[in-house]
């Protein structure tokens, strides 16, 4: 009997620091759910009533609409381009040799690790060089090259586990490298290329730091809910954030139910 008590209340403080952990995420959160629906015009509790009036005015403003658009695009755009850039460098990592292929492994995870303003900097002084107009082309730009470590470290992960004896015996029943790439090795990739893009849509997505830099006229949301936040947290942006964490929950939600049945 003694030997079960520390026992027992070791994992009852584990249950509790496990619960007060995703309370400390989550609960930030909700909270800004909770408020994007009051009537009050605060923020603050105990809330006042229940409104849809927020979220009415909020597709009413036609620059957050605009910069939603954007900030869109400049993911979608981003998360594509990061989706095959960094497919293709981790296969070559996988299965070629070649000099500074060691050193080049590790310096991929470069612009993962600097800074966001170094990053935003570098990306300004670039541009300027090059006499390119900073644009929504440019924010994909410094998005992409941001986001390729990321899914190239997602395939390269799977890559190192995959079984090439697969691949061996597909080549031994007469399927070329085309057809053997395309028809074994990629559908045992698509988990990793999935969250590898997903990850890579999330981060473009709310990216602020390099985006000031390399912004032209063309605001994306952050941005615009930054410049709104100048003059104080509004509920528009409390239904705004709701939103876009609907969405999101929405989208990952979607593709495990379709990896699940591809299983």
């Amino acid at each position: 009997m003694r030997s079960r008590r520390p026992r027992g209340a070791g994992r009852g403080l584990l249950g509790a620091w496990g619960v007060g952990f995703y309370a400390f995420l989550y609960l930030p959160l909700a909270a800004i759910v909770l408020f994007s629906f009051d009537a009050s015009p605060v923020s603050a509790f105990p809330l006042r009533g229940w409104t849809l009036r927020w979220y009415a005015q909020l597709f009413a403003d036609a620059d957050l609409l605009r910069s939603l658009w954007n900030s869109l695009q400049v993911a979608a755009a981003a998360a594509a381009g990061a989706t095959l850039i960094g497919t293709s460098g981790a296969v070559a990592l996988d299965r070629c040799r070649f000099p500074g292929r060691d050193l080049l492994n590790r310096l991929i995870l470069m612009p993962i690790v600097l800074p966001g303003i170094v990053t935003g900097i570098s990306f300004l002084a670039f541009f300027s060089a090059l006499r390119w107009p900073l644009s929504l082309l440019t924010i994909i730009v410094g998005h992409t090259t941001f986001c390729i470590p990321i899914v190239l470290t997602q395939v390269l992960a799977r890559l190192r586990r995959f079984d090439r004896r697969v691949e061996d015996a597909a080549m031994d029943l007469y399927a070329g490298r085309a057809r053997t790439f395309l028809g074994v090795t990629l559908p045992a990739l698509r988990t990793s290329i999935l969250g590898g893009a997903l990850l890579a849509f999330t981060l473009s997505f709310d990216e602020i730091v390099v985006t000031l830099f390399v912004t032209g006229r063309d605001n994306t949301l952050p941005l615009q809910v930054w410049a709104m936040l100048r003059r104080g947290i509004t509920p528009e942006v409390n239904a705004a954030a709701t939103l876009i964490l609907v969405a999101s929950t929405l989208l990952v939600i979607l593709a495990a139910a379709r990896l699940h049945e591809e299983d």
